[in-house]
């Protein structure tokens, strides 16, 4: 059957977002991977670019593990031992005993009950809160979540909802008193690293607001936390913005496996009410494949590695990275959102400016992102720079000094 009249419209639609400057544009293509070596850290060859070596700044392998002969020795003893695919998807027959001893560690790290495994960190998101909600439900939610977030709380049918203006805690508060007696339910959904700025929720005070209220709902205030970018790069240990805001336990806690840990795969630990609730009724976790065995292998071996004493190092490390980074844009003169989260973010302000520094870095072999206008309000214009922990300082200063170039 023709789709020559549907393709037409399909066209038009993506002219239409590359003229207003919202199309995501062609992907870059890593051909390679080059592990790093002394002094240096890891360079990627890109295709169209022949043998140009790229410093990556943009990956949110945030403490380097997708290159640690460790964690790749693991996935491919896995394949080995498992095969490359798990073959149909968990209740029929995709679980592997690795799936389990993954899951078991991960609530052991963050000293829960029970986790379970999904193919993605969204695919969590959005497999975990629109089960929980119910036509008695109240979702209150950060206008800045993510993406996974908003088309999650899109995809429920809450009887009540509210977007509070971004760390607002007041705001936060009020929408809980506006609510008491009108719902059973309350779910206050947040990010735990809020992954294009950098900067976190108070989740003491969220915590402690979830407190507060709590009696006045007869299903709890319960609080869901995305911290995808916090776990493994933020906090002495690595447990995320839980641990660096000495919060009490969040009720739900989501995690990845593709960002820190440098493999693939989402995660949601919780008590085990609510993860066993959660395996009869999320249809993300139900009707997808798991991640691959070798993938879970290779997960467990990064959890291993990340609590440990190597792993402290490489969190310090990553925090001296950013900090060296974050000082040198200070002697630039070019403006950031300080923290110790090692998404530094530069406020350049500025569409064209935006965009001819980002042209400017990858002529000069490194790749950053660059946020502009209308995908970002005029005036918030920005670069996200990741800082890794495979970086080295001479990879830290040599964009410093690119940057400076410009």
């Amino acid at each position: 059957m023709p789709l020559h009249r549907l393709s037409e419209v399909l066209r038009n639609h993506v002219s239409d977002l590359e003229e207003k400057g919202t199309a995501k544009g062609a992907e870059s293509v890593v051909t390679k991977a080059i592990p790093p070596a002394g002094e240096r850290g890891p360079r990627f060859l890109l295709e169209g670019e022949g043998e140009k070596e790229f410093l990556r700044m943009n990956s949110n392998s945030y403490l380097g593990m997708s290159l640690r002969p460790e964690v790749m020795k693991a996935e491919e003893e896995g394949t080995a031992w498992y095969g490359a695919g798990p073959g149909a998807v968990r209740f029929i027959s995709g679980t592997y005993d690795v799936h389990t001893e993954l899951e078991g560690a991960l609530a052991t790290f963050h000293g829960r009950e029970e986790a379970m495994i999904f193919s993605s960190a969204y695919a969590t998101i959005m497999g975990t809160i629109s089960p929980l909600v119910t036509k008695e439900t109240a979702l209150i939610s950060d206008a800045l979540n993510h993406n996974c977030i908003i088309n999650a709380v899109r995809l429920s049918r809450p009887k009540e909802k509210v977007v509070y203006p971004h760390l607002d805690m007041a705001a936060l508060e009020k929408s809980l008193v506006e609510f008491k007696g009108k719902v059973n339910r309350a779910l206050v959904i947040t990010d735990g690293i809020f992954s294009m700025r950098g900067d976190h929720a108070p989740m003491d005070e969220i915590m402690a607001l979830a407190k507060k209220h709590d009696d006045d709902y007869p299903e709890n205030v319960v609080v869901v936390m995305d911290d995808s970018h916090g776990v493994g790069s933020f906090g002495e240990t690595g447990r995320g913005t839980e641990e660096y805001t000495s919060a009490p336990q969040i009720d739900v806690l989501v995690g990845t496996l593709g960002k820190a840990f440098g493999v693939n795969g989402g995660y949601v630990t919780s008590n085990a009410a609510l993860i066993r609730f959660l395996r009869e009724s999320a249809p993300f976790y139900i009707y997808s494949n798991p991640i691959t065995p070798g993938e879970a292998k290779a997960s467990l071996a990064s959890l291993h590695l990340l609590d440990s004493p190597r792993g402290r190092e490489l969190l310090g490390h990553l925090r001296s990275l950013t900090q060296r980074f974050e000082d040198g844009l200070g002697r630039l003169n070019m403006e950031t959102i300080p923290g110790e989260h090692p998404v530094v973010p530069l406020m350049v302000r500025d569409t064209a400016k935006t965009n001819a520094l980002v042209e400017h870095l990858y002529a000069n072999g490194v790749l950053a992102t660059g946020l502009a206008y209308p995908v970002v309000p005029r005036g918030d214009e920005e670069i996200r720079f990741q800082i890794n922990a495979d970086h080295t300082e001479k990879d830290v200063d040599r964009v410093l000094e690119i940057l400076g170039s410009f």
